[in-house]
């Protein structure tokens, strides 16, 4: 199998597909135990809160790296792989290439909660940093490649990350079934770079899809509203939720959320803040900042739930003191 293997699964130029999704659902079926899909009842209405907070690495990210480095070629995988990443997709990939024996080098921001750099560096990845305000770090990862060579991993401009991060979709609809409910109808997602919100449409072709981003950082929703890519305006927008500090999509995403009519929310801080303590209290789930964004749009009444209404809780690492201190008000 070589990177131009006649499969059309295996282009790397190809386009992420619902096929794809199904072949990731597969393996991480083979892999993970599915995460708890569980009702939280918001003024008579059932939203299904999907606790990916409780994956081994706390977040979703943990599904395209695994689909991404388990179709790597044996040459491929010798050579090691590189990522870019706020903490999540980097802890994803580390746990990843750390159980397939892959050498991992992920960019990172100096800024990162410390939690995140230290857990990707636990599970044996090398952590290069750069400055997310002055520096690409895209940039950072295409000179590390140029000067090592290895395969990047991105945190979502890639066919088989958005695919992968799909698998929640593929499952939520499954745990739906398994209830009696046709569904979802509605999918509300915490959105950085889209590949989670892509991944979703894929995996749910008939529900309405709902990107979530927070204030300062809400590049894709209005690149849908333009309709055309469009950068984060200030790099240096205060925000909590770390996780979902990308400057902008890429077009393999945003072809796939245009196509699906995808619409944008913005959420603030204290609408997050709010989320995250409410998850706590009702579901009794460690949710961090971005991971409570989709959540945070719905009590915000930013978005109208649906008849079975999916909404992402999608990562679950915040620094323990400033958990504490949100928690606390």
């Amino acid at each position: 199998m070589t990177e131009q293997s006649p499969d059309p699964l295996l282009n790397p130029n190809r386009a992420p597909t619902l096929a794809g999704v199904e072949r990731a659902a597969a393996k991480v079926a083979a892999l993970l135990p599915q995460t708890p899909l569980l009702p939280l009842e918001i003024e008579g209405k059932t939203l299904w809160c999907k606790a990916e907070c409780l994956q081994p690495v706390g977040a979703f990210k943990i599904r395209g790296a695994w689909h991404r480095l388990t179709d790597l070629t044996p040459e491929q995988a010798a050579a090691g792989v590189v990522g870019v990443s706020s903490g999540n997709h980097a802890q994803g990939v580390a746990w990843a290439a750390k159980r397939l024996g892959i050498p991992a080098t992920i960019v990172m921001p100096s800024n990162a909660p410390q939690m995140k750099l230290a857990a990707t560096r636990a599970l044996g990845a090398e952590v290069v940093l750069y400055d997310r305000v002055t520096e690409s770090r895209d940039v950072v990862a295409a000179k590390l490649l140029e000067e090592r060579g290895g395969k990047l991993v991105h945190a979502y401009g890639d066919p088989w990350i958005v695919e992968g991060q799909g698998t929640a979709g593929i499952e939520a609809r499954a745990q739906l079934a398994a209830r009696g409910i046709d569904g979802p109808d509605k999918v509300i997602a915490c959105c950085g770079g889209g590949g989670l919100s892509a991944g979703l449409a894929l995996a749910c072709p008939d529900a309405e899809i709902v990107a979530v981003e927070p204030e300062g950082w809400d590049d894709l929703t209005r690149s849908l509203a333009a309709g055309e890519i469009l950068s984060v305006e200030d790099l240096s927008y205060p925000t909590e939720c770390d996780a979902l500090q990308t400057p902008q999509t890429w077009p393999i995403n945003f072809a796939v959320l245009q196509a699906r009519g995808v619409r944008g929310v913005v959420v603030t801080r204290e609408e997050v803040r709010h989320a995250m303590r409410v998850a706590f209290e009702k579901l009794h789930l460690v949710v961090e900042p971005g991971g409570a964004a989709a959540l945070a749009a719905v009590l915000a009444g930013k978005v109208d739930p649906g008849v079975a209404t999916l909404v992402t809780l999608s990562g679950g690492n915040v620094d323990p003191k400033h958990y504490a201190e949100i928690l606390a008000g």
